[in-house]
């Protein structure tokens, strides 16, 4: 069963998150991860957006994990801790 990582959180440091996504899009693609929205200008029809929001799906939760822990993925989970704040994670099921 699929699941998604809802992610969501402001920038605070914008030339240090420039290194962030390129090659996390790497690692999302060995785990068979698909972006399908991110955006760094949602509209808020209940509360407010942050400056990142985004939507990845994965085949399975273990998948999802795994990606999140991968020993790949750590520098660049630091680059994003850096260079953000205010940030929501969610790992969500499929129906």
């Amino acid at each position: 069963m699929s699941v998604y990582y809802v992610n969501a959180y402001n920038i605070t440091n914008e030339e240090a998150y420039a290194k962030y996504g390129p090659p996390v899009i790497e690692i999302l693609h060995k785990y068979g991860a698909e972006v399908l929205a991110a955006d760094l200008q949602a509209i808020g029809v209940e509360g407010a957006p942050k400056h990142m929001n985004a939507i990845i799906r994965f085949p399975s939760e273990a998948a999802a994990l795994q990606c999140y822990n991968d020993p790949a993925y750590q520098p660049y989970k630091k680059i994003r801790w850096d260079s953000t704040s205010d940030t929501t994670m969610l790992l969500l099921h499929g129906l």
